[in-house]
């Protein structure tokens, strides 16, 4: 009798604590104390992780020749899952809304159920409380925030993964943006890698044609270098010297004496986001103009100096009409930048040679230097965005893919 006791009330308080876990964890932001503990953040990922994996385990594996109703459920599954892993990321923050991010730039790789839930990231990731941040700049600036600032507007001008950006008018006059890294992610970030890396390990036993373990490679190869506001202004300051023939192209000018590792102070540029259709109709801001102009910014970039700004997505990219009603485009987030060698660069630039000249030998030979093997043809889909066959026919040269095209490069490639 005694034993069923102590066993009803093991189970009472058990359940109890599940139940507060559950609620206190329920109600935390994503910057708070308690996402700050690894056991909880890796306690979320798995969680999620295994909600998605037991949810593709159980349904049927889906093909080209599936009835419509089958395609339906799978599209379904992946919107679920989208959304189920989409939360996840937002409660723990930090490195899991950069992985977010990602997902969301790889059209190419993951269904468009995951890329459309998780380009929400690229506007609002969460947010850190204004005075967790004003502790961070009292800390690496070593100056009381009150005798630098004049006012600090509530709403970022963006959140981002690791950091987010306040307009601020200074003690001195100037009107500056700061880029303040969330208060945890140096702490978390360590932990936060190896539970994506796990997690992506994991995935790929169950799930064989699951592998993702280079981009794992790729965020512990970067993540330094994106923590490190140093390194972003230097950044900064040698595109804004690299690019400077063209006059459309603009970088912020950094303001050293306010800038640290985690702190970033820059020039206020005004601006609309790139995919702002009303804000470019409203200001006569030509669509074909911006894109010529991006064109011809990520040629030079690419083929020409090899310096490539990585992250251009429509949340780093501003334009606007300058001083002299000239369209004008802004270039921000320069932490994350790649020098390619010259031999990459040459053997690039031969491979589009080949794409546009619809010359498969070229691009074969090109593809193989680059390291695909036998995978050629797929590299050179990824790259154009079309189809071998519309590459062979030299159709890249002549206009955008049909719809039919694209549909199929889903189904093939995803």
């Amino acid at each position: 009798m005694v034993g069923l006791m102590r066993l009803k009330r093991l189970t009472t308080i058990s359940v109890v604590s599940v139940a507060s876990l559950w609620a206190i964890d329920h109600h935390s932001e994503a910057n708070s104390l308690w996402s700050s503990f690894r056991a909880v953040r890796f306690w979320r990922a798995a969680s999620a992780a295994i909600s998605v994996s037991i949810g593709y385990l159980s349904s049927p594996t889906v093909t080209n020749d599936s009835s419509d109703n089958e395609k339906a459920a799978r599209s379904e599954l992946h919107h679920r899952s989208a959304i189920r892993l989409r939360d996840m990321c937002s409660k723990n923050g930090g490195l899991f809304i950069k992985a977010g991010q990602i997902i969301a730039s790889m059209d190419y790789l993951f269904p468009h159920e995951y890329v459309e839930v998780f380009k929400l990231f690229h506007s609002d990731a969460p947010k850190s409380p204004l005075k967790q941040l004003k502790l961070v700049m009292t800390k690496e600036l070593r100056e009381d925030v009150q005798d630098l600032i004049e006012h600090f507007e509530s709403e970022p001008l963006g959140a981002a993964s690791l950091a987010q950006c306040h307009k601020v008018l200074l003690k001195d006059g100037r009107t500056v943006a700061m880029k303040i890294q969330h208060p945890n992610v140096k702490v978390t970030s360590g932990a936060d890698v190896k539970t994506i890396e796990f997690l992506v390990h994991s995935a790929s036993w169950l799930f064989p044609n699951f592998r993702f373990d280079w981009l794992v490679k790729e965020i512990k190869h970067n993540l330094p270098k994106e923590l490190d506001f140093i390194q972003e202004a230097q950044n900064m300051e040698k595109f804004s010297k690299l690019f400077s023939k063209f006059s459309f192209i603009k970088a912020p000018v950094v303001y050293w004496d306010l800038t640290s590792s985690s702190v970033l102070t820059m020039e206020f540029c005004e601006g609309g986001k790139i995919n702002d259709f009303d804000y470019m109709k409203k200001r006569n801001i030509n669509g074909s103009e911006i894109s010529w102009k991006l064109g011809r910014l990520y040629s030079e970039m690419i083929f020409v100096l090899g310096f490539i700004h990585c992250d251009p997505h429509p949340g780093n990219v501003l334009v606007r009409k300058d001083d002299n009603k000239e369209t004008e485009i802004i270039m921000l987030d320069h932490g994350l930048y790649t020098q390619l060698t010259d031999q990459f660069r040459l053997t690039y630039c031969h491979l589009w040679q080949g794409l546009l000249n619809g010359d498969t030998e070229v691009v074969k030979k090109s593809c193989q230097a680059l390291n695909a093997g036998e995978l050629y043809p797929l590299l050179a889909s990824m790259v154009s965005a079309r189809l071998w066959d519309s590459i062979a026919d030299a159709k890249v040269s002549k206009g955008p893919p049909s719809s039919t095209e694209v549909s199929s490069l889903h189904s093939n490639c995803l």
